[in-house]
Parts: structure tokens; C-alpha cells; sequence
């Protein structure tokens, strides 16, 4: 019995020593140039005040607050043109801050209808 556990401990040592690699060399290995490029943040640039416009709509098919719509949130701040996003898991609904000469509701609704699988989620009741 002893013997089985002493395998069975050092099998699954092996298995976290080979599958733990440590991945902050990786970025080394591609060139400063992009390790430089990918830690600084990127700039979104000024949206004039004429610009702007509020889209509100009703997100169908979230099942969590951190997941769904965590995920919807970011997805949506990632795009150009967005100043502000809240996507509020209780009440189902997004509004998005956006400039209206670089995003529209179309554009905004195809991201967070392909977030995910691009199934689980289905935009309803826009209003703009």
C-alpha cells in the first residue's frame, strides 16, 4: 500500500512539475518590441460632446454576475469609440456611452451576441 501512495505521489508531482511552466520568459523569447507593446495600455482618444450618445438595452441569457456580465463589460469597453459601459447582472440590462461616428447599436449588439459561444446571448428592447 505504501508503495502504491509513494507512486501515486510522485506521479502527480511530475504531472504539476511539467504542466506549472513559468510563461514570463515567453515574452522574452518574441522580442522586446512586442513585450513592450503589449503592457502599455492602450489610449482611447477624446469623444467630443456631440459625439455621444446612450444605448440601453435588455441582455438576455446572462447566468452570472462575474461571468456574464463581466465578460459583456469588457468586451464592450475593448472597442473604439466607447467611453462607458455598465452591464448590470439583476435587472438583465446594458448602457453603453458610446460616439456615435465610430459605433452604432448594430455594431454593439453583434459584440455582445458573439461573446461567449456566440449563441448563449440575444440583445432585446434597444433603446437609443
Amino acid at each position: 500500500m505504501n508503495f502504491k501512495k509513494s507512486m501515486l505521489t510522485f506521479a502527480l508531482a511530475s504531472v504539476l512539475f511539467v504542466g506549472c511552466k513559468d510563461k514570463t520568459n515567453e515574452k522574452d523569447l518574441k522580442g522586446t518590441a512586442e513585450a513592450t507593446e503589449s503592457t502599455v495600455p492602450k489610449v482611447k482618444k477624446e469623444i467630443a460632446a456631440e459625439n455621444l450618445q446612450t444605448a440601453s438595452f435588455a441582455i438576455e441569457g446572462m447566468t452570472c454576475a462575474i461571468g456574464c456580465a463581466k465578460t459583456i463589460q469588457e468586451d464592450l469597453s475593448g472597442l473604439d469609440g466607447v467611453r462607458d459601459v455598465k452591464v448590470d447582472f439583476d435587472t438583465k440590462l446594458a448602457t453603453v456611452t458610446f460616439d456615435k461616428t465610430v459605433q452604432d447599436q448594430a455594431k454593439l449588439t453583434k459584440v455582445v451576441e458573439a461573446a461567449a459561444d456566440g449563441k448563449t446571448y440575444k440583445v432585446k428592447e434597444v433603446k437609443i
